[in-house]
């Protein structure tokens, strides 16, 4: 098999009536198939899916592993030269795997490629989650093309050219099989958010490339399991950049880049309070404290990581996309 469409399930029945039959229909060609692989739903999801999609294959997991452990069993379970990793909350559109596995058809060191993502709700806007391809800054604060912190820009074709860059979104990725195995897939312990980031970066160290394929777009609701306020979503945010900028950074970057983090997070926890949401605050403390005491296991993590550096990775601004965010420039510096 080509590709297998790979959608990771936590009690999203109502997503994928949805947006389920518009996958498959868009989906449907020689070498490929449908995958919706279920983190221990609860809700009805399975039993919906085979009565009214039984050519959607099934891979039960059995409890929720969260999106990087989750995908990783999933995929351990899918034979494919790649893996086209999809939300549940996204709507494909005509012809979209095709320019993406043209990409890494003709692109032999291409580890993975984005579509352009645009929003569901507001079409005419780019999404949070990944946009137009995406990047970070040297403090590793991540920003795409087209989406620089909370500004989002309108999709007005700026955009349209294909382009190397830092990390593609999980929201929607067609990634190359064998090179996800090579790099032991996800981080497991991320759980969720920005292990696509880590996984990406891992891939470039590794010599290798990530590309945005604008001639593919899809539109993806977003937030659709944890709102932006949300203590969980803010503990695993900041843990889990804390735990990549340990593992993939330089030696001589480490620990500059580290403090000035940490004092910033520290910043940003204090702006919480003021804003009165003490629950973020303690949910950055709780961040800090959990990256402190995994530090030996991620020393480990980072020596594997150094075993397989050879490239020097593009994509990292060597600016602050904070300082231009509130200096009023609200625009990607790769437009």
């Amino acid at each position: 098999m080509k590709t297998a469409v790979v959608i990771l399930n936590w009690n999203g029945e109502d997503f994928l009536k949805r947006f389920i039959p518009g996958v498959c229909r868009y989906s449907a060609g020689e070498g490929r198939q449908v995958v919706v692989a279920d983190n221990g739903s609860t809700d009805g999801s399975l039993a919906w899916l085979a009565e009214n999609h039984p050519e959607v294959r099934q891979v039960v997991l059995g409890q929720n592993y969260g999106f990087a452990e989750g995908y990783n069993r999933a995929l351990s379970e899918i034979k494919a030269d790649y893996y086209l990793l999809l939300n549940s909350d996204v709507e494909v559109t005509e012809g979209w795997i095709d320019p993406l596995e043209q990409r890494l058809d003709s692109t032999p060191n291409a580890a993975a490629v984005m579509p352009k993502i645009c929003s569901y709700t507001e079409p005419g806007r780019f999404e949070y989650a990944g946009a137009a391809g995406g990047f970070i800054d040297f403090l590793g604060y991540p920003f795409c093309r087209g989406r620089v912190l909370q500004a989002v820009e309108y999709d007005r074709g700026q955009y349209d050219r294909a382009e190397e860059v830092f990390w593609a979104s999980g929201a929607c990725m067609l990634v190359r099989a064998s090179l996800f195995r090579a790099q032991g897939g996800f981080d497991a312990s991320f759980f969720a958010h920005q292990e696509e980031i880590d996984l990406c970066w891992r891939w470039k160290l590794a010599g290798h490339t990530v590309w945005v394929e604008p001639a593919s777009v899809v539109y993806h609701v977003g937030g659709g399991t944890l709102s932006a306020d949300n203590p969980r979503k803010t503990y695993l945010n900041f843990r889990n950049n804390l735990f990549m900028l340990y593992k993939n950074l330089s030696q001589r970057s480490l620990h500059p880049v580290l403090a000035l983090r940490l004092l910033l997070d520290g910043a940003s926890a204090l702006m919480f309070l003021l804003q009165g949401k003490p629950q973020l605050l303690r949910a950055v403390w709780h961040a800090h404290r959990d990256f402190f005491r995994q530090r030996k296991v991620l020393k480990i993590k980072r020596i594997a990581v150094k075993q397989t550096r050879i490239a020097r990775p593009s994509g990292i601004y060597p600016g602050s996309i904070v300082w231009r965010y509130f200096t009023g420039r609200k625009i990607s510096p790769y437009r």
